[in-house]
């Protein structure tokens, strides 16, 4: 069964530590963090950006393959399936599809437009007992053809989106998307500061996740930061390994074709990954 983000979240917020958003790509990409999840006992929150929504053919085929994974694996521990970097028609979509959480990304809208739209999703994600996030000041790099430079969001904007209810909110502090370029200035922690006074309780959240230092990813938790998220680092791990494979030509070994032991190596080392990211956001032990 899914849950909102919501419960998950201030249990992290309030314990310091922060709950791993993965992105799903396909099924190994899902059976192997859930596995993961299930075996360290970690909540989890799998997110869906609209691509991959586009890709696995439509929300509806995503939640229903979730949902029977759950209960196919015994999987016990909380899981959210979350929409990432939502459009309002996406948002819609997945509310209708059955997931648990959504992201609306108005932060390329002027703040009037995302104010009216987050409010009108607040008010239908509460009555469905769903988590909503919320985004101010875009996230730098790029995401599903979007390309931004980091910047970092204004704090007072910032605590009018949060008053608005959203379960979280995600606001740049010079993160982005993808991998880091060798000239990146680091996370602004001042930046994090500011918001964080000004949102008190709310749950942050940290987009962009690979490549950010993991003594940066403490610093950040400890400032409230609960919800990280990852892809790109599990996209290059799924890669590296199927990559091994094929070279030492295992594919070419038996039945080494057969897809299911092709996309083994790399599933597993996602499940690794997966894993390891948990160790460090802090939320082994915490389902």
């Amino acid at each position: 069964m899914l849950v909102s983000a919501q419960e998950m979240l201030q249990k992290a917020k309030a314990g310091h530590y922060a709950v791993g958003q993965f992105n799903i790509n396909n099924l190994e990409w899902t059976k192997a963090a859930l596995s993961a999840a299930e075996e360290l006992r970690s909540p989890i929150i799998l997110g869906v950006s609209e691509g991959a929504g586009k890709y696995m053919t439509g929300y509806k085929t995503v939640a229903a393959m979730v949902k029977a994974m759950i209960g196919e694996l015994n999987i016990t521990v909380p899981v959210a399936l979350h929409l990432d970097h939502g459009s309002y028609e996406g948002c819609k979509k997945c509310i209708e599809a059955g997931f648990s959480s959504i992201m609306f990304d108005g932060s390329h809208l002027p703040i009037e437009e995302n104010v009216e739209k987050t409010t009108e999703l607040v008010a239908i994600c509460r009555e469905k007992g769903m988590s909503l996030e919320a985004e101010v000041g875009s996230i730098g790099g790029e995401e599903d053809g979007v390309v931004g430079m980091g910047e970092c969001a204004d704090p007072q904007e910032c605590k009018r989106i949060a008053d608005l209810g959203v379960s979280m909110l995600a606001a740049g502090i010079g993160n982005i998307h993808g991998v880091y370029p060798e000239n990146w200035p680091g996370l602004r922690f001042d930046v994090l500061a500011d918001i964080q006074k000004l949102t008190g309780e709310l749950p942050l959240v940290l987009h962009g996740g690979t490549g950010i230092p993991d003594d940066m990813i403490k610093q950040a938790i400890s400032l409230g930061v609960s919800k990280i998220n990852v892809n790109t680092e599990c996209q290059i791990v799924f890669a590296q390994a199927t990559r091994e494979y094929i070279e030492a030509g295992k594919d070419q070994q038996g039945k080494g074709f057969d897809p299911r032991k092709l996309l083994l190596p790399g599933t597993e080392a996602i499940k690794e990954k997966v894993k390891e990211k948990m160790e460090i956001f802090g939320s082994v032990g915490k389902a």
